[in-house]
């Protein structure tokens, strides 16, 4: 890790080496946003954040372009739009070099920042003997471009978080943060599971080094202050409900976690049997659960005294859910989900790990390990409970932070 000299206090009191501000790098998607402000909510900074927003192509064939890295997306979907609105002969002109980059606009966003890594890294140059350092928080495959190019720009002004495996070059950042099932292909189950002509391809392919914080699951925004505040806004909901509440949240289907209509039938089985001993039970979809699968539940729930289902409209229940329920029954494919559970110290039972594959597998086999979920049979007895230690990993990883930044003769703020 570099060491880079901590400039002292100036004249009127200003000191250099504190960290009094965030910029969070995201990439549209929830989980990833909410990693992010999780960290800078545990560092003391989120109420001085700002988000920049990586943004991709909409519309047309642009959802079956993902794969491509952002700027070259962006190309092809300006020649494109060149081809079916100007014709042949602006085409033949953009490829001729005339305009192809696309334009720079918030398209539509007023609070949420474009994802400029020449502007941002200006700012935090021009800003540095007013401000301080900027901290530089970002999450998700998209937003690796410019994290690192940030930090490449103006690497005495800003300390770059990266948070999920950026696959390869790490040291493009000055810290990383990823759950340790990212590590599973080095694992001996993991090279069992890839051929050998295939394994220079999977990453990473090294042990994490020094600047890699290695967390059990998801970073996000639930700690005890966060419980103590939805549990007084959800007071006059929820505190009456009959108990033991049962919370239940339904994802939804991903590449390692396949599942539809069977788990939906396996949850209904599970929870029938179980119903006798629960007072209440709230259950909740989330935006990537098929339209079956909520079918099926509403079809089999609805008209049952005990259950609950939110409808999606008004506020989200989540977080009051979360400090009011006295257990919880979770779907395998939300690690967000798992790991927010998780942090209650509650107890956290799970339907479908069978079902994932690969690094998700060792996540939950990982969960289990550690007593803090327990498979859904169908079998439990709701008004029993259990206990663990809670999930910590958000807290840790802020001091993971605070103690790099220190080696760099830097502190975080953590005064409002």
């Amino acid at each position: 890790m570099r060491t880079i000299r901590r400039l002292p206090f100036d004249g009127v009191g200003v000191d250099y080496g504190v960290v009094r501000r965030a910029v969070i790098i995201g990439n549209g998607f929830a989980g990833a946003e909410n990693q992010c402000i999780g960290l800078v909510r545990a560092l003391g900074l989120v109420s001085r954040h700002s988000l920049y927003r990586v943004t991709r192509p909409t519309g047309g064939i642009s959802g079956w372009l993902h794969w491509l890295p952002v700027s070259v997306h962006w190309k092809v979907d300006y020649l494109m739009r060149r081809i079916v609105f100007d014709g042949l002969g602006s085409f033949r002109a953009a490829i001729s070099g005339h305009g192809v980059a696309p334009s720079s606009s918030s398209r539509g966003l007023t609070n949420i920042h474009e994802a400029d890594a020449k502007q941002i890294a200006a700012m935090a140059r021009d800003s540095f003997h007013k401000d301080g350092p900027l901290l530089i928080v970002a999450s998700g495959r998209d937003t690796i471009p410019v994290a690192s190019s940030i930090r490449r720009l103006a690497p005495e002004n800003v300390f770059v978080v990266q948070i999920q495996h950026p696959r390869t070059r790490l040291n493009r950042f000055d810290l990383v943060i990823t759950p340790q099932h990212d590590y599973y292909p080095l694992t001996p189950q993991g090279q069992k599971q890839v051929p050998w002509f295939l394994r220079r391809w999977i990453t990473p392919r090294e042990p994490p080094d020094k600047h890699v914080v290695l967390t059990v699951g998801a970073l996000h925004q639930v700690d005890s202050a966060a419980l103590r505040t939805a549990a007084s806004v959800w007071h006059e909901e929820l505190q009456s409900l009959p108990k033991p509440l049962l919370v239940v949240n339904v994802g939804g289907p991903t590449g390692n976690c396949r599942y539809g209509a069977d788990l939906a039938m396996q949850l209904i089985d599970t929870l029938h049997n179980v119903l006798s001993s629960c007072g209440s039970v709230r259950i909740s979809f989330s935006r990537r659960t098929p339209e079956k699968v909520v079918e099926l539940l509403v079809k089999a729930f609805s008209a049952n005294p005990k259950v609950c289902i939110w409808d999606g409209q008004g506020s989200n229940p989540h977080m009051g859910h979360l400090a009011w329920a006295d257990a919880f029954v979770i779907t395998a494919d939300s690690v967000s989900m798992l790991s927010e559970a998780c942090s209650t110290g509650k107890p956290v039972y799970v339907i479908g790990a069978e079902r994932c594959k690969w690094k998700f597998a060792d996540f939950q086999e990982r969960l289990q390990k550690l007593g803090m979920v327990r498979p859904f049979t169908g079998e439990e007895d709701m008004s029993e409970t259990w206990s663990y230690a809670p999930l910590n990993d958000t807290a840790e990883a802020a001091k993971k932070v605070t103690e790099a930044l220190a080696e760099r003769g830097w502190s975080v703020s953590m005064s409002p």
